[in-house]
Formats: C-alpha cells, sequence, structure tokens
C-alpha cells in the first residue's frame, strides 16, 4: 500500500532520531545521575524547537501537498520558502536571547541547583543550533508532505548517525562530558540542515528560492490553518516536560530529587523512541491524505487513516507489553550505578505502557483532521495528551497519591484522550463514506 511506501523512510527518519536521543542518555548515564538529569531538563528546551519546526513544517507543508494535488506549482513555491526562511529567522532571536541567560534558563525548565552546571553544559551547544535546528525539522516535514520522504529520511538519518559516531568521541576521548553530546547533537543538526537544504533543489522537489520568500498575512494564515495543531500540541508538549520536571523535584524524596528527573528523562526517551515508528507510520499517511482529498479521492482517505489506526495499536501492543514485563531491566540499561533511579523509572514505564496502545488511535485520526482542514477537532485532539488532560493531571493526582501520582498522570491522560478521540472517529468515518457517495 502507497501508505507504507510514504512511512518507511519517515518511520526510519523518526527511529533513528529518536535513537540518538536515547545514546545521548545512555553514555550520559555512564557519567553522572546529575548528567542524565540535565539532559532531561534540556529536553523542555529542544520541544520548544520542535514547537516553532513542527509548526512551520506541518503549516507549510500541509499547503504544499494540496497545492501539488490541485497543481498550483508558483503558490506552493512561496508557501515552503517562507515557512522555511521564519523559523530559521525566529531560531536565530532565541538563540540571541538565550545564550547569554543558560543558569536563568535552566533553572526556568525546571533544574535543581545540583542539575543547573549538567543543564547548562548540554543547553550551551544546543541553543548556538537553534536555527538549524527549528528550520530542519520544516525542511523534513515540507519533503516529506510533497512526497519526498526519502531524501527527508536521508539527512535526518545522516545527522544522525553522524551525532551517535561523535557522541562518544566528545564525551569520553575529548573528555569534554555532558558537554561533548550537546556540541555532538550541534554538529549533526547542522550537517542534517545542508543536507536537507541541498534536497530542496532536487528536479521533484518545490525549491527554496529567496525571490520566493513573500511573507504577507494571506501566507501566514495558510501556514497557521496547516499547523496550528502541530504548534499547540508541541507548546503543550514543552508545558509537559516543564511542569514534570518541577513536580519530579517537588514530590521526590528528599536527598532524591536528581535521581527523580533523571529518572523521568530516561522513561521520556524510551518512550518517544517507542512512538517514533508510530508517528513516522501516521505521518507517512499524512502526503497520502493530503494529496488524496485535494484530488477529491475520499475512499482512499478513509482507508489510509483505518489502516495507519490499526497498525500502530498493534505495534504498541506488543511494545507496551515489552516494557512493562521488562521495565526494570530496561531503565538499567541508562544508569546502573543509582536503585533509586531504576525503582523510580520502572514503575513510571509500567504506568505509561499501560496505557500506550491507545496513543495509535488518537494520533492518527488528529492528523487526518489537520490535513482536511478541519482544524477545530485537529488542534482539540493535539493539546489533549499533553495539556487539556495532562496537566491537570500532573497538578491533580499527586495531591493525593505523591510521587505516584506523577507517575501515572500520562496514563490518565492518554486514557481520557482515546475516550474523547472515538466520537471523532466515528464521525469522521461517516462523513468520509458520505463524500464518497456525493
Amino acid at each position: 500500500m502507497l501508505v507504507c511506501k510514504m512511512a518507511v523512510p519517515t518511520i526510519i527518519a523518526m527511529v533513528t532520531t529518536a535513537l540518538y536521543n536515547v545514546v545521548d542518555a545512555a553514555f550520559i548515564g555512564r557519567l553522572s545521575t546529575g548528567g542524565t538529569a540535565g539532559i532531561g531538563i534540556s529536553f523542555a528546551y529542544m520541544t520548544f524547537i520542535q514547537a516553532l519546526g513542527f509548526y512551520f513544517g506541518h503549516g507549510s507543508g500541509n499547503h504544499i501537498s494540496r497545492a501539488l494535488g490541485a497543481k498550483n506549482i508558483a503558490s506552493a513555491s512561496v508557501v515552503a520558502t517562507v515557512g522555511f526562511i521564519t523559523p530559521f529567522l525566529l531560531g536565530t532571536l532565541a538563540a540571541l536571547v538565550c545564550l547569554p541567560n543558560l543558569s536563568w534558563l535552566s533553572r526556568l525548565l525546571g533544574a535543581p541547583e545540583s542539575v543547573v552546571p549538567y543543564a547548562n553544559d548540554y543547553l550551551r551547544y544546543i541553543v548556538v543550533a537553534t536555527p538549524f535546528m527549528m528550520s530542519a525539522l520544516t525542511l523534513n516535514n515540507q519533503l516529506r508532505l510533497q512526497g519526498n520522504a526519502h531524501f527527508g529520511m536521508v539527512g535526518i538519518v545522516s545527522g544522525a548517525i553522524l551525532n551517535i559516531v561523535l557522541d562518544p568521541l566528545f564525551i569520553f576521548t575529548f573528555d569534554m562530558g555532558v558537554s561533548g553530546a550537546s556540541l555532538a547533537t550541534a554538529i549533526s543538526q547542522f550537517f542534517a540542515w545542508t543536507l536537507l537544504f541541498c534536497g530542496t533543489f532536487r528536479p521533484e522537489s518545490v525549491h527554496i528560492r529567496l525571490r520566493d520568500f513573500k511573507p504577507s498575512w494571506k501566507v501566514y494564515y495558510e501556514i497557521f490553518r496547516g499547523g496550528l495543531p502541530s504548534l499547540f500540541r508541541q507548546v503543550f508538549n514543552c508545558a509537559a516536560a516543564v511542569s514534570l520536571n518541577y513536580c519530579a523535584v517537588l514530590y521526590a524524596a528528599p536527598g532524591q530529587e536528581d535521581s527523580a528527573v533523571a529518572a523521568f528523562a530516561v522513561v521520556t526517551r524510551i518512550m518517544m523512541f517507542a512512538f517514533s515508528v508510530v508517528l513516522g507510520f501516521s505521518q507517512g499517511f499524512q502526503p497520502v491524505c493530503g494529496y488524496n482529498y485535494g484530488a477529491g479521492k475520499y475512499d482512499r482517505v478513509r482507508e489510509s487513516w483505518l489502516f495507519a489506526s490499526s497498525v500502530g495499536t498493534a505495534f504498541l501492543l506488543v511494545i507496551s507489553a515489552v516494557g512493562f514485563i521488562f521495565a526494570p531491566q530496561i531503565v538499567e540499561l541508562f544508569r546502573a550505578e543509582d536503585p533509586t533511579l531504576i525503582e523510580i523509572g520502572a514503575v513510571t514505564l509500567r504506568w505509561q505502557c499501560a496505557a500506550f496502545p491507545l496513543v495509535a488511535l488518537f494520533t492518527t485520526t488528529g492528523m487526518l483532521f489537520q490535513n482536511i482542514r478541519m482544524t477545530g477537532p485537529a488542534t482539540l485532539l493535539s493539546v489533549c495528551r499533553n495539556g487539556l488532560f495532562f496537566l491537570p493531571a500532573l497538578l491533580l493526582l499527586p495531591l493525593w497519591f505523591g510521587l505516584t501520582g506523577v507517575q501515572m498522570a500520562q496514563a490518565v491522560a492518554d486514557l481520557l484522550t482515546f475516550l474523547l478521540c472515538i466520537p471523532y472517529a466515528i464521525w469522521i468515518n461517516r462523513k468520509l463514506k458520505n463524500f464518497n457517495n456525493c
């Protein structure tokens, strides 16, 4: 099926990207618990980068896929150029503001004082690379949504492989510690950005040309409509990451704050790695959805959505079972020297695995709504998991259950999001059937 063909390169790109986040945590875990906590704190800043990168990437990319389906190449070129240059400029501004204020930024993201030096070390080079990381995410999504997922995969995977190679060299050989992991990530992201940018000059790609940089309210409104669900989703991901850091410190036993923050950082990377497969498969469905919807082939839109949801759910059932059974052994791979980290991490991982299979349906359904420009339900579903349901759960459950409440918050949010998604899924299924019968 076409969804599988489009999904394979995207899955490879997503898994490889998630893998180097896992590798970063594994290498730093060999140094100290504080270092692992530091990269956990830094993750919140990276979700900020992802928020704008995915917003402009999905917003411009969704328009590009529909414009190509309607044979409107000129509109696709303008939106692609504006969608790429704008996040690069915003990333540059963010770097200029944050670089002189790293300690303030680390504390803002939830770092306890003992972790601030480690967080600073990891943030330093990541902040410098912000414009390239942000616009690389945009480019990857633009290439994917115009049907050039294979080249997008090459750019992302090449950068990730370089990161995995440079990590031990900088961390251990050059004795740079946490800063070495950060520098390796920054270099690899710049390398990936270069390859992705070169990919826009391929004959089959929509070209990025400076003369097509024609920012206007109309162009930004198109990006806004297509990218708003992604922006909300990623903004709430950022808020969730920061809130999780604060709650881990607040509800951990005295003297265990660093271990708690590190444990949640480890589990977050494990779940990201598993989720990257489903996300990659769902993103492989997006260009198929956008193109066929633009061409009026609603039966293909419906079939590809149901297929992506079913495959994602089946995969997560298997992964969740493995994660639940072997939770202590999996967490131990990251920091075997800290039994407190392993204990907290294993309980957290089991809670998240309990509801993880439910994620596939509302992920693919949200992407369906996003691609067919039903912004309201797409935005609602995108903000539930880490916003509408997660943040209240994170604030309320610990009041009754302490640290266990923090550990179970994500599972509760996933269950509630799934229940909310069901009526929307039934409704859009019937609507697509009716479209096809018209």
